[in-house]
């Protein structure tokens, strides 16, 4: 049983990977299968076809936006083995039961899809709340800037910016207004903390220039 408690309208960052490291995205229909999950895994009522469906022309996902949620989503990212979300808690047990679900109907998914058996995810999610100001500066930044483990050798900022900007599976397009974006993402959360800040890209932009991006797998990946 999970020891965490969480807590209506508090923030966590919540990731997990694959057992044994292994890759739990291997196509690009396995990365929209799992946000259309985020999506539809996200209604409090019983869970409807499992179909999915993409704008024609944007590419967005056609979210049913009726009904209640168990979570608001701040902020994703896919990479070839993990994920990280950061979700607001608006309901009761939202987290769990969101996570519950999406977690069960993704790996039902991927074990059908690659005719294999067994457990998907390495053990449960992990789940940090964000409380003080080095988590909510550091954790959402961290979680965008994912994408440049996979380009070691781009050591300048406008050189990671210009990658975190083409990323297709991160919910960064949607923070930048970004044409294409699948529009799942709740950006006026954080777009309101760091409104002083000159706004989230401009605090991204200064987060990479202080810190850079740690390549190796030290903290949560």
């Amino acid at each position: 049983m999970r020891k965490e408690i969480f807590s209506e309208g508090e923030i966590y960052h919540i990731y997990n990977r694959g057992t044994d490291k292994r890759a739990i995205f291997d196509a690009n229909n396995d990365r929209h299968r799992f946000l259309f999950y985020l999506c539809e895994m996200n209604r409090c009522e019983p869970v409807r076809n499992i179909g999915y469906y993409f704008g024609s022309e944007s590419g967005r996902l056609l979210e049913n936006t009726s009904g209640e949620r168990h979570v608001a989503l701040l902020g994703y990212v896919l990479m070839p083995n993990h994920y990280h979300l950061i979700l607001k808690q608006l309901r009761h047990n939202g987290i769990s039961s969101f996570m519950q679900k999406l977690g069960t109907a993704y790996a039902m998914y991927y074990n059908k899809r690659y005719q294999r058996a067994g457990v998907l995810f390495q053990g449960r999610y992990k789940a940090i709340r964000l409380t003080q100001d080095t988590h909510y500066n550091y954790l959402p930044f961290y979680t965008h800037a994912n994408p440049l483990k996979l380009y070691p050798d781009v050591g300048t900022v406008d050189g990671q910016l210009e990658i975190l900007r083409h990323y297709p599976w991160s919910s960064y397009r949607d923070y930048a207004g970004l044409p294409g974006s699948y529009g799942i993402t709740n950006t006026s959360v954080l777009k309101e903390l760091f409104a002083e800040d000159g706004g989230f890209i401009a605090y991204m932009t200064k987060w990479l220039e202080n810190k850079g991006y740690p390549t190796s797998e030290a903290g949560p990946h």
